[in-house]
């Protein structure tokens, strides 16, 4: 690859990853979007899937082999986060090298030969629509969100509102550290007094926090708000 930027980005994936996973807890990972429906993975094959299909396409692809099995044992909330932070990391450190040394520019991408830095960017954006599936679940658990790239409602809401960004924790070490201690995430302020969306319903433009008592009194069923594709 001929730029640091796929590298950097590779970086911050990790960390994105990593973060939305501590949000998740072992009771939920057989939940799926419509439960009794396999076409919607469960929380545990997203961890599944992120895991295997990522060391499938470094070695088949990328021809780097971090020489362990791709999945935890046992396969916990903890587990994933451990064995996914210490390949992903592993990972990052042969693709400096190869970039430093040049290296093939071409690669196989299934039947047709693309650049290095074309899979690593078809790499990427597959764990984002992956990643995102996996906040949607979490909102519909009724889970708080730290920031994956900006503000979320519970963090102040809106960029334009001057809503701040407040990541779960400050690097991957500082993330394993805090769920070894059983969880030490930054605190998050909540919605605050102004809508968290730009074209709100007029349910959510109530009072602050009205919405957050009515979630926990009577949470929407997964299967009914959340789509069942497992792309």
């Amino acid at each position: 690859m001929k730029s640091d930027f796929l590298l950097e980005t590779y970086r911050t994936a990790q960390v994105k990853v990593l973060s939305v996973w501590s949000e998740f807890k072992d009771e939920d990972l057989p939940v799926r979007p419509r439960q009794g429906d396999p076409r919607g993975r469960s929380v545990h094959e997203h961890m599944v899937h992120q895991c295997v299909s990522e060391d499938a396409w470094f070695r088949t692809m990328l021809g780097i082999d971090v020489a362990a099995a791709p999945l935890p044992q046992p396969e916990t909330c903890t587990g994933f986060l451990k064995r996914y932070a210490e390949d992903s990391r592993k990972r990052l450190a042969v693709l400096r090298e190869k970039t430093s040394a040049g290296g093939k520019s071409r690669r196989r991408f299934f039947d047709v030969e693309r650049s290095r830095a074309w899979v690593m960017t078809r790499r990427l954006t597959h764990t984002s629509h992956h990643r995102g599936q996996q906040m949607a679940m979490l909102r519909m658990l009724g889970r708080d969100l730290h920031s994956n790239y900006g503000p979320t409602a519970d963090t102040g809401g809106l960029m334009q509102n001057h809503a701040p960004t407040i990541y779960a924790y400050a690097s991957v070490d500082a993330l394993l550290a805090g769920e070894d201690r059983g969880g030490a995430k930054s605190p998050l302020p909540g919605p605050g007094d102004k809508p968290a969306t730009e074209g709100p319903e007029e349910s959510l433009a109530r009072a602050p926090h009205a919405h957050r008592a009515e979630r926990h009194s009577s949470p929407r069923p997964l299967d009914r708000v959340l789509p069942s594709d497992s792309d």
